[in-house]
Parts: C-alpha cells; structure tokens; sequence
C-alpha cells in the first residue's frame, strides 16, 4: 500500500537509510509524520503520527472519551540505541475509524512489520512492561543482591530471556532509560516508573 512521509530531523523509528523512507511517495492516501506536527484531513484513508512517550491525545485534543477520527499514533519499538525492531505499535482512541486502524496496518505489514494495536496511553505496551522490570534489577545491583553478571545470568537461564536485563538497559543507554522512566512517572506517578539511581547518575554526568 501506498504511503506519504512528512519529517524533519531524526526519526526514531525510521533513522535515515532505513528502506522504509525510501518507499515513500509523493502523495498517498495515508500520510505519516515524523517529528512534525500532524494536519487533520478527514479525506485521507489514516494520519499515522510518531509518538514518543507522550499520548496521541497531545495531537489531536480529547473529548470526554468520545475523541478519535483518522489520526492514529504509532512507535517502532527501539531499546535505547539499538537498531528499531520489527515491531510496530499502532495507537487508537475510542472512536477512532476501523478503515484507518486498516490502512496503517496495512501498509505496516506490507513492509515487514508486525502490527499490535492499544490504547491511548503514555508508553503504550512494551515501554509500560520493561521499564519497572530494569528499575527493579538496577536497585538489585545497588543493594549488592548479585553482582551485575549474575543477575544477567539469572534472567538468560532462568528465565530464557535472550540477554541479561542490565546488559540491556546498558546497552540501550541508561540516560535513554532515565528519559523514558521520568516521562512515565510524571503520568502515572507510581514508585515503579521513578527512575533508578543509576540512571539519574547518568543524566547528572551528561549535564555536566
């Protein structure tokens, strides 16, 4: 399926040189926008918007829970810096149209990618899972539990995870981890989503 791209800068789901750019056409029915403010058009078939942590709801107002058109919000999945994933998120609301939930996915799985869909909030699913899962492990290496190997150990044989939840959130960054938690605490306001010592360390000796 045919699809338009409006960006400016960066894209963290789709960095330059990713193929998906360059299927892009000049005009299209679906429309994304990456890191540019979106413009409603209720002629097209979706507006897919890229999401950072915030809610797409930022986008395009709220409306006592009756809020939703053609604009959808979506994100790549991407530890930190790693490579993106092949996995999509696909953001609705709930009255959001089911033709332009079916143009998006659409043309997302034409490219290759898997498609799950949710609700309209801060950090959707993955985020929302594995951020207090690699706070609880940093305070675990902070209270001396295990040493860092051990503990990455630990969740590779006995939990068949493929790597080491320290190596990780290490690996994606830990300033990244410090963003992505802080933007989730400020939402939702629980302990689990506080940013771990480790990672405020990190951000302080990146401002300095």
């Amino acid at each position: 399926m045919r699809y338009q791209i409006v960006r400016r800068d960066q894209s963290r789901s789709f960095p330059d040189g990713d193929p998906f750019l360059a299927a892009g056409v000049e005009t299209a029915t679906v429309v994304l926008y990456l890191g540019v403010a979106p413009v409603a058009d209720l002629t097209r078939a979706a507006i897919l918007v890229e999401l950072g942590m915030e809610c797409l709801g930022v986008h395009t107002d709220e409306e006592a829970g009756e809020e939703g058109s053609n604009m959808l919000g979506f994100g790549r999945y991407r530890n930190g810096d790693d490579d993106p994933s092949r996995l999509i998120e696909l953001v609705r609301q709930p009255r959001s149209r089911s033709s332009a939930i079916e143009a998006a996915t659409a043309v997302f799985e034409a490219a290759g990618f898997e498609v799950v869909l949710c609700g309209d909030q801060a950090g959707r699913i993955i985020n929302r899972l594995v951020r207090p899962k690699y706070n609880t492990v940093l305070r675990f290496l902070d209270e001396g539990l295990a040493t860092a190997e051990d503990l990455d150990l630990t969740c590779r044989l006995g939990l068949g995870y493929p790597d080491g939840l320290i190596e990780r959130v290490e690996r994606g960054g830990l300033i990244h981890h410090y963003e992505a938690t802080r933007a989730l605490f400020e939402v939702y306001g629980t302990s689990a989503y506080a940013p771990a010592r480790r990672a405020v360390v990190a951000k302080a000796r990146e401002r300095r």
